[in-house]
């Protein structure tokens, strides 16, 4: 848990660095394939090339390809047909689609963990929901996607280190995450990029030397370490946590408005959910098995 909180709090700082510096201003192709090659440059020289199960190296590649390739192609092509709102709101599911993957890999069902995942999605609802307007089911359906695959790479990474474990630390074969993303993210670049809107100040390319080295190769790293210390239910809550912590860091730094009571109410909910899935777990409990 405790690199889960850790992760939580640095991409809650993301959010705001990204809104106030990237959006709109750094081609958001551009942006990915940075954070994704600091990353792998991090870790490629403590890499260990051979010696390793071959579906885990290839499980890692995919999990790479699905948290940044497809997850981040259809998040920022949303925006084409979505209000920020809109995308705000639509985000809110993937607790859900975490505990359903966990439970469809170890072929098993435990609905105490969906119940919890439910209640921390109500309560990312409760914080985010704003009138919705508009033609938007492309834009919702890219975003199940998206929140899809991220569930997907997250579940896929916790299964991969249960099934294969080593002794080698997960730093000697991280690399091999980010360089699948590369797999995906290079040619994104290369074929929607756009050469002329890359970061122009000192700060930008300081917020994306910020995100490729804490948010996304130390950020994804710990989340991973974490995720494999925790049940599937409670990682399914923590994809949540990002929502008040981002709007507080928000109201906190940049003064931007939001509305207190809403945010307390849906953090709290979120919190109930972590109390309800940790009854779940208790003895005497169990879970039902498909």
């Amino acid at each position: 848990m405790p690199y889960l909180i850790i992760v939580t709090i640095l991409w809650a700082f993301s959010f705001s660095l990204i809104g106030q510096y990237l959006a709109g201003r750094v081609d958001s192709d551009f942006a990915v394939l940075v954070r994704v090659a600091i990353a792998a440059a991090v870790f490629i020289p403590f890499t260990r090339w051979r010696g390793l199960p071959v579906r885990l190296l290839g499980g890692l590649w995919l999990a790479g390809a699905l948290q940044f390739g497809i997850t981040y192609l259809c998040l920022y092509r949303s925006f084409t047909v979505l209000t920020v709102p809109e995308v705000l709101l639509f985000t809110v599911l993937t607790p859900i689609y975490v505990t359903l993957l966990d439970d469809s890999l170890v072929k098993r069902f435990n609905p105490w963990s969906l119940v919890a995942a439910l209640v921390a999605v109500s309560g990312g609802i409760i914080i985010r929901f704003e009138r919705i307007e508009g033609d938007y089911l492309i834009g919702f359906l890219l975003l199940q996607l998206a929140n899809a695959t991220f569930a997907a790479g997250q579940v896929l990474c916790r299964q991969l280190l249960a099934r294969y474990p080593t002794e080698l630390p997960l730093h000697r074969f991280f690399g091999h995450f980010f360089l699948g993303a590369m797999l995906l993210v290079v040619p994104s670049y290369l074929l929607f990029g756009d050469p002329g809107r890359l970061p122009q100040t000192v700060v930008q390319w300081g917020v994306l030397a910020w995100m490729g080295l804490f948010a996304t190769a130390l950020g994804m790293f710990w989340w991973v370490k974490g995720s494999t210390q925790v049940d599937a239910g409670t990682l399914a809550i923590m994809n949540e946590l990002h929502v008040p912590a981002g709007l507080l860091v928000n109201l906190l730094i940049w003064n931007r408005d939001a509305n207190l009571p809403k945010l307390a109410l849906g953090g709290g909910v979120i919190i109930a959910s972590l109390w309800l899935n940790r009854m779940g777990r208790r003895p005497g409990k169990r879970s039902a098995t498909a």
